[in-house]
């Protein structure tokens, strides 16, 4: 990996594109995670045969700031200042990238020794339709009940495993995907427009090279490992299905045409409750029964999905439990709704790539989308959508 000296923003002059494979890690805090990332890099790039440099992006406060520029230092990478915005980080590392092929990744994962090899060769063997390819990634599994709780949701892990199920894919996730610089920079790169910092940038750009006629492919062993802790508590749970919500909404106003009708559990309550109020007085306010009896229905009904093969009392606990903290996603969307004074959103959301986007690669694999359920990265039993 490159070690010379890390440029702060933009860089002064352009960089001539030379062939190799720049990796670009956007990072805040997770200085230890950051660490384990650059030391898998650091095992992994001597065994490509082409050029490998690492940039790091990077918009922590000082002291992590000075640990992530010191590991940088330690591990051979290149160290820039970036924006808070995830998209814009990326963005920010390529224009500072030398190579030709870029790789993305997170700070909190780790890449096997042979993923950049491998990611090359399949990209220097591809057609000028091919964008690039991506692998899954496996969350560690995590001790705790939550965790086990949360594994059963295919909201918050089911998209990570799609590689394992396909030949191509409509996107692919930012902490596991490999695309040509030349494709990536004739689509714009990764939006640096949505409301949050994170959330959407990575299933935006796919949409943007797959609309352009490129293709994704996948490759079921280039398998990166994320850490636990994006599913091992409440609080990051919750800040991803309110990222991911409120990044819905704008993926349904980037993507018009994806647009669906949902019905949105925090839109439905919000509804049954403004009946129940309207009908209080005549009804001696039991109409107003109907907002627990409501949620209640909605956790049931989404229960079942979430079971998997276990049937047992804990399995079940855990899956009602999983639907009811996944109604934060709905919450997020329905609030960003009304800030965008776009009531029309209130019971929409984003259509996913339809099955027919992508190429199945298992057999037993059903065509009419039944066959959802992600292989989760935990020894417990498929959990349908």
């Amino acid at each position: 990996m490159s070690r010379s000296a890390s440029p702060v923003g933009e860089p002064t002059e352009p960089r001539a594109v030379t062939r190799g494979v720049s990796v670009v890690i956007p990072v805040k805090d997770r200085v230890a995670e950051m660490r384990r990332q650059l030391r898998s890099l650091c095992d992994a790039a001597p065994n490509c045969p082409e050029p490998v440099e690492v940039v790091v992006v990077d918009d922590s406060a000082p002291v992590a700031a000075a640990a992530h520029r010191a590991a940088c230092a330690e591990y051979g990478a290149r160290y820039v200042r970036g924006p808070r915005h995830v998209g814009a980080k990326r963005n920010l590392g390529v224009r500072h990238a030398r190579h030709d092929l870029l790789l993305f990744t997170d700070s909190d994962c780790r890449v096997p020794a042979d993923l950049i090899t491998r990611y090359a060769a399949r990209l220097r063997a591809s057609g000028e339709e091919v964008a690039g390819v991506t692998g899954p990634v496996i969350v560690e599994p995590g001790d705790s009940a939550f965790f086990r709780v949360m594994r059963r949701s295919y909201l918050l892990l089911g998209d990570l495993t799609r590689p394992l199920h396909y030949e191509r894919v409509s996107w692919g996730a930012g902490a596991n995907m490999a695309v040509k610089r030349s494709v990536f920079e004739s689509v714009g790169g990764f939006p640096e427009d949505s409301p949050m910092p994170l959330g959407g940038e990575d299933l935006h750009l796919g949409l943007l090279l797959t609309d352009a006629g490129y293709a994704l492919l996948t490759d079921p062993g280039g398998v990166i490992t994320h850490d636990t802790g994006v599913a091992d508590t409440f609080r990051a749970v919750a800040y991803r299905f309110t990222t991911y919500g409120r990044s819905e909404q704008w993926l349904c106003l980037a993507h018009p045409h994806r647009r669906r009708f949902v019905l949105n559990t925090a839109s439905t309550l919000a509804v049954t409750a403004l009946a129940g109020l309207l009908t209080a007085r005549r009804s001696g306010g039991r109409s107003l029964l109907a907002v627990p009896a409501v949620a209640a229905a909605v956790v049931a009904a989404k229960t079942p999905g979430r079971l998997g093969g276990d049937r047992g009392p804990r399995a079940v606990a855990e899956s009602m439990a999983c639907a009811a903290i996944e109604t934060l996603f709905d919450g997020a969307a329905f609030v960003t709704s009304l800030r965008l004074g776009r009531p029309d959103l209130l019971f929409t959301g984003f259509r996913a790539p339809d099955e027919a986007d992508y190429q199945p690669d298992r057999p037993d694999h059903r065509p009419d989308g039944a066959d959802r359920r992600p292989v989760l990265p935990v020894a417990a039993p498929p959990v349908a959508a």
